[in-house]
């Protein structure tokens, strides 16, 4: 076992076995980033990959799918999406002591601020031009032509998700947020009819789940789809709309009070009506539904981040209680949704 808390010994034999190419020793470093899902770079003299692991210990149903990460990341290789190429998943427990998949590691940018402080406003401008591309991409798959048509089951997509949000936030509350079972109730109670709408959905797209190429604002790929599954689009674009009006700064990675024209940033409603130009809709009516269900959303992962942080699962235990403090706040994003669209 590595001071990573990977245990190498049992997975090199395991790579000689199954991994085409792989040539040891290895050596493993964990990134900072994956809070739900640890992620490692392997060194080895057949090259860098990336290990993304469920965590150990007591987890929650239907919780840290690695093996649904590797599928669509799979089924998307040949799509206008941009993903990491997957090598191989293990399933078997008892070669480091949880499911892993191993792919690509990929050269490219990380911005965890969507300031993007680091480039000019031209290239700002086209990286959120991009994001929106690949938003329409993902959006846009061919579910039946890249073998996802069952990646998700049939029926009203809010009235799942929120079931099963609702049920996961209770499994790992620590204490009751008044702000939290409201909001919880009244998108109970207030789910839009059905449209037909079934594309695939990331679950968490935004700009520090994206990798950018070095010399251009080009992305090269879209990580962590832990949440992915078929489902409506519009939660993909009200979770960005929700990270945006999100404070500035590391905890919350948002651009509220941000002079946006200033930075070549795009408005929210600048943002939506691109994507729906991309998509062939003319507008999103009661957007103020969608964006309070990815406030909940949001905070029911974190809650659950919280949860483990205290159990000690967490991969990050420290930066786990930090974020857990943040619930209350994302309740109350999800209500002032609700008032103001």
């Amino acid at each position: 076992m590595t001071a990573t808390g990977l245990d190498l010994e049992g997975l090199t034999p395991w790579l000689e076995n199954n991994l085409p190419g792989f040539k040891g020793p290895l050596s493993a470093d964990k990134f900072n980033r994956g809070q739900s899902n640890p992620t490692f770079r392997l060194t080895s003299l057949s090259g860098a990959y990336v290990l993304r692991r469920k965590p150990p210990g007591v987890l929650l149903k239907s919780a840290h799918a690695v093996d649904r990460e590797f599928r669509v990341q799979k089924a998307l290789a040949a799509t206008d999406v941009p993903v990491a190429n997957m090598h191989v998943l293990c399933e078997d427990d008892s070669v480091i002591g949880s499911s892993f998949y191993i792919m690509d590691l990929v050269a490219g940018r990380n911005f965890d601020d969507p300031r993007i402080q680091e480039v000019d406003n031209t290239t700002r401008s086209a990286i959120y031009a991009e994001m929106n591309r690949v938003l329409a991409a993902i959006h846009s798959v061919d579910l039946e032509a890249v073998g996802l048509s069952d990646f998700g089951p049939t029926g009203n997509y809010y009235r799942r998700q929120i079931d099963r949000w609702t049920k996961q936030y209770r499994a790992s509350e620590t204490g009751t947020i008044p702000e939290m079972d409201e909001l919880i109730a009244w998108l109970d109670s207030n789910i839009p009819e059905d449209d037909g709408r079934r594309t695939l959905v990331h679950g968490d797209y935004r700009i520090d789940n994206m990798l950018f190429a070095e010399d251009s604002p080009k992305c090269v790929a879209v990580l962590d789809w832990e949440l992915s599954t078929i489902g409506h689009p519009f939660a993909d674009l009200a979770a960005l709309i929700m990270q945006w009006q999100c404070p500035t700064g590391k905890e919350g990675r948002g651009l509220a009070g941000v002079d946006r024209k200033a930075l070549g940033i795009p408005e929210d409603q600048e943002f939506v009506e691109a994507y729906c130009a991309r998509m062939g809709l003319s507008g999103i009516p009661d957007f103020g539904f969608y964006l309070a269900f990815c406030f909940f959303r949001m905070g029911a992962i974190l809650q659950g981040v919280k949860k483990r942080a205290l159990d000690g699962n967490a991969s990050n235990p420290e930066q786990g209680l930090r974020l857990g403090k943040a619930v209350p706040m994302f309740a109350a994003g999800g209500l002032e949704a609700i008032q103001h669209g």
